[in-house]
């Protein structure tokens, strides 16, 4: 089942449930990792467009999947004007180790975008409840 979320100026992303292997439990109430991609997806949008972002995350996808192969079936492509997402559906389900997974995107994303950004973009997606609460990245003094 595919989730078509409206991005701004037009660009549409379609995020498509597909199953991986894997065997796990359920992770914390509220840390979804397919809600907090979503999230982190729409305010990388909103912050730097649509191009932008599809980039920056196919690049930490790319870099986190040499330590967490579970992630090598996450795909962001483009056809068109429309970005398909293809996210596992565990990550929808609550698995535990798909938040891990996220973990490791975010780890493999927070220093391209302070390369690119300094520390604005981390500093706003670090503020941002639900990526707080689930701890996505780590506290700033950590980094």
């Amino acid at each position: 089942m595919g989730l078509l979320v409206r991005a701004r100026k037009g660009w549409r992303v379609n995020v498509k449930n597909e199953r991986p292997q894997g065997t796990e439990t359920v992770p914390p109430p509220g840390c979804e990792a397919a809600v907090l991609f979503e999230v982190i997806w729409g305010s990388l949008v909103d912050l730097l467009g649509t191009p932008a972002t599809a980039t920056l995350i196919r690049r930490s996808l790319k870099l986190a999947a040499q330590n967490a192969p579970e992630l090598q079936g996450i795909s962001v492509s483009r056809e068109r004007f429309e970005y398909r997402l293809i996210l596992p559906p565990e990550w929808r389900d609550g698995t535990i180790g798909t938040l891990d997974g996220l973990r490791a995107v975010a780890r493999e994303l927070q220093p391209l975008l302070q390369e690119l950004t300094g520390p604005v973009v981390v500093r706003r997606l670090r503020g941002i409840p639900e990526v707080e609460r689930c701890r996505l990245f780590p506290p700033e003094d950590a980094s």
